[in-house]
């Protein structure tokens, strides 16, 4: 055996092991997302079971013997599921529907039937191309010497995974919401494991156009330390999440509640854009509740019903925008981010970064160097 060779099968050993032990662990785990974990647990085991197949064949096993007709594909499923997770992750109560969902797994079982026949033919195969039937010669040019299972993979994954991310950008939906930071991972995820579909997807369809695709592998050994890279990857974020409480239940308001808040609501937003009275550094609730003539329950009550945030949060988004109009200003680029924030409301130093990383996901001065 070549060292590269024993690199690659060490490489995605690790791959698949972690795949199959924190698979494993999030199956059984009883926790709040246990519907999207099993879903994520059967992707580790789906990439497991391919990172185990390349590692058997390297050892001489599945190349035209028995194990060829046991090691059979199963490419096609991983958009369905990343899909799946998805959904299962950000909706609460969900349950896969046979009736509804079946038709995302179709891809898998025309490729499960597909490849099934395809690999018969080699029973039939006695060296020349009568021995086959017409589809059975071509079914396997195609499928063997052409990058359909590689090119409707990525395709599928990619169509998938820009559905899934489209589903992530909702966060209020009418009874309840997505928790924004809490699936920030999940979206991380998918962006890297979109542009390694779409990085196949391109090479494969280089090689076949310009070079020679069915004799040229140069890539197999990425391709599969990229999938054991990532297989390690989600099981580890997987298993470090597994317990999050990422949904958050709406209190429904009634028409009378909804006719006593929404005027607060007004007034609020007017003190707060024309007055700009989130500059005040010493802003409290008592304050700003004194400023609108209001009882200081009322404009809690307001704030976490129509507005869904807590007072700090409410007051700072509006700091944090005053704070990127600032940035933006030339007369500002002498002043320092810190005296620019202190301009906007901060009081501190601590509170201010505090506040940029918990509503924004960034660094303040990543803050300043997009504005």
């Amino acid at each position: 055996m070549k060292p590269l060779e024993l690199v690659f099968i060490i490489l995605l050993s690790i791959g698949a092991l972690q795949g199959l032990i924190y698979g494993a662990i999030l199956w059984i785990n009883q926790n709040p997302n246990r519907t999207a974990n099993r879903f994520l647990a059967t992707i580790l085991f789906f990439f497991s079971y391919r990172l185990i197949v390349e590692i058997f064949k390297l050892f001489g096993l599945g190349n035209y013997d028995i194990f060829y007709h046991v090691f059979l594909e199963f490419n096609w499923i991983y958009g369905a599921l990343i899909y799946f997770f998805t959904k299962a992750y950000v909706s609460p109560q969900f349950k896969l529907s046979f009736k509804y969902d079946w038709i995302h797994f179709l891809p898998v079982l025309i490729e499960f039937l597909w490849s099934n026949f395809i690999k018969t033919q080699n029973f039939f195969w006695d060296g020349t191309r009568e021995s086959l039937s017409w589809l059975g010669y071509w079914g396997y040019v195609v499928w063997m010497h052409y990058p359909t299972q590689y090119i409707i993979s990525a395709g599928l994954v990619i169509f998938y995974i820009l559905k899934s991310e489209r589903m992530l950008s909702v966060k209020d939906y009418e009874t309840y919401q997505v928790i924004p930071h809490k699936t920030d991972w999940i979206s991380r995820i998918l962006r890297i494991m979109k542009w390694y579909a779409i990085t196949i997807l391109l090479v494969v369809l280089i090689d076949f156009i310009f070079l020679d695709y069915a004799f040229n592998r140069s890539y197999h050994y990425p391709i599969f330390i990229g999938m054991a890279l990532i297989t390690y990857w989600l099981g580890l974020e997987g298993f470090n999440r597994k317990q999050d409480i990422v949904l958050k239940q709406k209190y429904i308001l009634n028409d009378k509640e909804t006719a006593q808040l929404k005027p607060i609501a007004d007034k609020l937003k007017s003190i707060m854009i024309e007055a700009k009275v989130f500059k005040n550094p010493d802003l409290t609730l008592n304050i700003l509740s004194e400023s609108i003539e209001e009882k200081s329950y009322l404009v809690t009550k307001c704030l976490n019903l129509l507005f869904h945030k807590k007072f700090n949060d409410f007051v700072n988004e509006y700091r944090i925008e005053e704070l990127k109009l600032l940035l933006k200003d030339p007369k500002n680029s002498n002043f320092t981010l810190l005296s620019l924030a202190f301009e906007a409301g901060f009081n501190s130093k601590a509170s201010f970064n505090r506040a940029v990383k918990k509503l924004t996901g960034q660094s303040p001065s990543h803050l300043k160097s997009e504005n």
